[in-house]
């Protein structure tokens, strides 16, 4: 079963997590672990995301971060890329360090921030790495608390959650962490479709935006209904006849949800698809919330049109 594609855009916010491919060790020294964070903060001043959190394990890395203009993916490209290419020199070794895909959870923001930051950091006390988090090097608590000034992380905003008194904030926060309220497992990857980590109306609005992502780059109507219809014929077969008629033959109701996705990207209404596909408008709205789930095969729609 084909994966998803991610869901991308500026302000997106992210918990990203990288493992070793096959579980391999990634860090073997203290000096991995810096030239890791070295990375890290050449990517962010290159790409300018916000990074709330990080904690950095022998074989797996979580992050919490921000995308500004640049996509999560080239930003990940780059830092994989760039750590593969040392780690590779230094132990001779050649081939793919990370695993295939890292992991991005699309997250609430507003609803999950906290929770978010409490799990990473406490990420090395559940691996029983340490007994106490504050014992652990490689983690952006160590920021939190004032253990370490500066650095790469955007904490301001997280400490004003806590308290305007900076002092007062770092000990709220570490109350935060100490305190009894778990977060388990299960709630941080309690995910819609193992993309986004929020409610039904999050789901709606972020779905809505990567909709809204699609149709910003085409001009109103600069292809016909017809010329669509014969872009999907090329690439999945089906014909207008068949889409207008009442079977529900799987291929056929997929050609019709991409004729109004590819429809509505050129700005043609709902009310015009549903005339054109002889369809009621609440059934053509209905396949529109799913443009996030038919991204892919959108895009072949797209470069039917081209040739």
């Amino acid at each position: 079963m084909a994966r998803k594609p991610r869901i991308e855009y500026e302000g997106a916010f992210y918990h990203v997590i990288t493992r070793g491919n096959q579980r391999q060790k990634i860090f073997t020294d203290e000096t991995d672990y810096s030239k890791y964070l070295e990375i890290l903060a050449r990517y962010k001043s290159r790409y300018k995301y916000r990074l709330y959190a990080y904690t950095l394990m022998n074989n797996h890395v979580h992050l919490l971060l921000e995308t500004k203009d640049i996509p999560l993916s080239k930003i990940q490209q780059g830092i994989n890329q760039s750590y593969t290419i040392y780690f590779n020199k230094k132990y001779n070794t050649v081939g793919h360090l990370f695993q295939g895909r890292y992991k991005a959870i699309l997250c609430d923001k507003e609803a999950y921030l906290l929770s978010l930051i409490k799990y990473i950091h406490l990420n090395p006390v559940r691996a029983k790495a340490v007994k106490a988090h504050e014992e652990y090097k490689w983690s952006s608590h160590i920021n939190y608390i004032g253990r370490e000034k500066g650095g790469i992380i955007d904490i301001d905003q997280v400490l004003r959650m806590f308290s305007e008194d900076k002092a007062k904030a770092r000990r709220l926060y570490l109350a935060y962490i100490n305190g009894g309220i778990k977060v388990k497992k299960e709630e941080i990857y309690r995910t819609a479709d193992q993309r986004i980590l929020g409610d039904e109306s999050f789901v709606e609005q972020v779905t809505e935006k990567a909709e809204g992502d699609i149709g910003a780059k085409k001009r109103k109507h600069e292809h016909s209904l017809e010329e669509i219809t014969r872009a999907i014929e090329s690439a999945f077969g089906g014909t207008l006849k068949q889409m207008k008629e009442k079977g529900k033959d799987r291929g056929v109701l997929l050609c019709r949800k991409l004729l109004s996705i590819t429809a509505k990207s050129y700005a043609y209404k709902g009310r015009d698809i549903a005339i054109y596909l002889r369809k009621d408008p609440s059934i053509i709205t209905r396949y529109l919330k799913e443009a996030g789930k038919l991204r892919r095969e959108t895009e072949r729609v797209f470069e039917a049109l081209k040739s």
